[in-house]
């Protein structure tokens, strides 16, 4: 048999826990990942010049003729991978870790390869997370300075029946940042979404050690306030506090997180608070290899919990040696009163307010409205009171929604007016000014928000919306994708949001397929309903409209086309009557 040796970038990958989702449901199993390798690897692989070398199983082996086919190719199947398991439970979701390597190949006259290229590309696969990519050293210096790529340096790693350890870069997939990667026009066209990894940070929800269960406010409160004050640096990329606080209560290790939300640091503590008394510890930690870089343990009264914050956020900024410009550690300060029962309200109301139920919203305010009567220069709880105002209008919780609208712009305006340098009243004032419609000033709010917290996600996505209604709907998916970098773990009404741009952008088929991510992760969803409606219309899917129709009214028997219309803030009425024209060529509404 004879051979031929020569240098080839391979490819490796296989399936995360294929035993187990096979012995779960092994038919199922199987289909699906057929349906996969036909509908998404094969072409993909295809598309890149690549050769499928083996299939071994739930696993394959591919060549390529350079490194840079081999790495967009991995970055557009897990990117893939990423949008086929939304709203899929984690424990039935097909995922793969996949490594590339270059290297020295001996390929055999039937096509098999063998030799150390290969070996290695498949036990870099083997140390990838689920959904992540592993580059060797030598891969990566071909890929580097020609893809827009955030990547890990996970340093120098001993592979099994490897000799030598290889130095291992992990590639972070899932984000606007690596789709644009995808092709070399967009990776020099787009400007990068996410600064290097080494100044990456996600802050877990700090551990509540008081052991009263009611107490998780506080701690919860401690941990978003940090996340606030870092995200103001414009250096840092912090992850946002919805994704972060999914590990609440998971034991999980802190490689997998820095993996899963793509940073290089984790910050976690804890907090114990015994009646005026406070204890609070934090540790920060080098993701990629789980050392410690810092720690310090707190011990003070409560009425110096803001001169901790203050101590955290400046230590962790130090301890990343982040160059910081001139007023940069003036921005860092967490910026909230000074009054501890103020305070205690407030971080009591923020965490009612984020649950977004009437009962809890209501309570909220309540919450917030007697912190701005202790302290009435508190902008952050005036804001937040804006919003539980602009809830209640939204969702007709309110006996009078005028005056609610009204209590919102009041509350908002107030709290720009108590400290023009919080990011969340900006925040709160767009939102109110945008349901006034007041278009240009809710656009200018928003990017005054982004402007005093570039990792302000909410703020990205309040202004995408101030785009939306303003007709603006391409600009408007730039910043709902934004938002989802900076929280990858981001909110459903987020795919409400992309795909009423591309309704009104008329790219239908598109969002149908969001619409059906938000319906499976929101089963109770009216308004996601009622758009799929009206697109399945306008795509002579009548059937298909009037079920849905139907699963509008049975979710909320009181869902009104008439107040939709009044409260959706379209800058040109004519926007919301490409919604109507769609329902009645369904014949749903007439």
């Amino acid at each position: 048999m004879s051979e031929n040796r020569k240098l080839a970038a391979i490819l490796a990958a296989d399936v995360v826990g294929y035993s187990r989702l096979a012995g779960a449901d092994e038919d199922r199993t199987l289909a699906r990942l057929r349906a996969l390798r036909s509908d998404l690897i094969d072409p993909t692989i295809a598309v890149h010049h690549g050769r499928v070398v083996k299939r071994t199983g739930d696993g394959a082996l591919v060549e390529f003729r350079s490194v840079v086919d081999a790495v967009r190719c991995a970055i557009e199947v897990q990117n893939g991978m990423v949008e086929r398991n939304d709203g899929v439970p984690q424990d039935r979701r097909i995922e793969f870790r996949i490594g590339i390597h270059l290297g020295d190949v001996v390929e055999e006259s039937d096509g098999d390869l063998m030799g150390d290229g290969v070996n290695i590309a498949s036990r870099l696969e083997g140390v990838a997370a689920a959904g992540a990519i592993c580059l060797s050293e030598d891969a990566y210096r071909q890929v580097k300075a020609r893809l827009d790529l955030s990547v890990s340096d996970l340093g120098s790693t001993r592979l099994k029946n490897i000799a030598d350890p290889i130095r291992v870069y992990s590639l972070q997939v899932g984000s606007a940042g690596t789709k644009a990667a995808a092709t070399s026009e967009t990776a020099t066209s787009q400007p990068a979404t996410a600064p290097s990894p080494k100044l990456s940070i996600a802050v877990l929800p700090f551990t509540n050690m008081s052991g009263d269960a009611e107490q998780d406010y506080f701690a919860d409160g401690i941990s978003e306030d940090i996340i606030t004050a870092l995200s103001k640096l414009s250096q840092l990329f912090v992850i946002a506090r919805n994704s972060s606080f999914t590990f609440k209560g998971k034991n999980v290790h802190v490689q997998e997180v820095g993996t899963k939300l793509g940073v290089r640091h984790v910050l976690e503590g804890s907090v114990r608070k015994s009646g005026n008394r406070v204890r609070i510890t934090a540790q920060l930690i080098d993701a990629t290899t789980g050392g410690h870089l810092w720690a310090e343990r707190f011990d003070r009264d409560l009425t110096d919990i803001f001169a901790v914050q203050d101590d955290v956020t400046q230590q962790i900024v130090d301890a990343l040696s982040v160059n910081l410009a001139e007023g940069d550690r003036q921005r860092l300060a967490p910026g909230q009163t000074r009054h501890p029962e103020a305070y205690d309200c407030f971080l009591r109301g923020r965490e009612l307010w984020h649950r977004l139920t009437k009962q809890t919203n209501s309570d909220a305010r309540d919450l917030l409205q007697r912190a701005v009567e202790l302290d009435p220069n508190f902008a952050s709880a005036h804001a937040f009171l804006a919003l539980t105002h602009g809830l209640d209008y939204l969702n007709q919780w309110s006996a009078s929604p005028q005056r609610s609208i009204e209590q919102a712009s009041e509350a908002a305006t107030l709290a720009v007016a108590r400290n023009d340098s919080d990011p969340v009243a900006h925040w709160a004032l767009g939102l109110v000014s945008l349901y006034l419609r007041q278009h240009d000033r809710a656009i200018s709010e928003a990017e005054r928000a982004i402007v005093l917290n570039p990792n302000f996600a909410e703020g990205q996505v309040s202004l995408g919306e101030a785009l939306l209604y303003s007709g603006r709907s391409e600009e408007a998916l730039t910043y709902f994708e934004r938002a989802r970098v900076l929280n990858p773990y981001f909110p459903d009404i987020v795919l409400h949001f992309q795909a009423w741009a591309l309704f009104q952008m008329r790219r239908y088929e598109e969002a149908v397929e969001l619409l059906l991510q938000r319906v499976s992760r929101n089963p109770l969803t009216d308004v996601s309903r009622a758009l799929l409606a009206a697109c399945y219309g306008h795509l002579d899917r009548f059937e298909e409209a009037r079920a849905t129709w139907q699963e509008v009214m049975r979710v909320n028997p009181g869902y009104s086309l008439e107040y939709r219309r009044k409260v959706l803030p379209f800058k040109n009425p004519a926007d919301f009557e490409l919604v109507m024209e769609g329902l009645r060529k369904a014949g749903v509404v007439q």
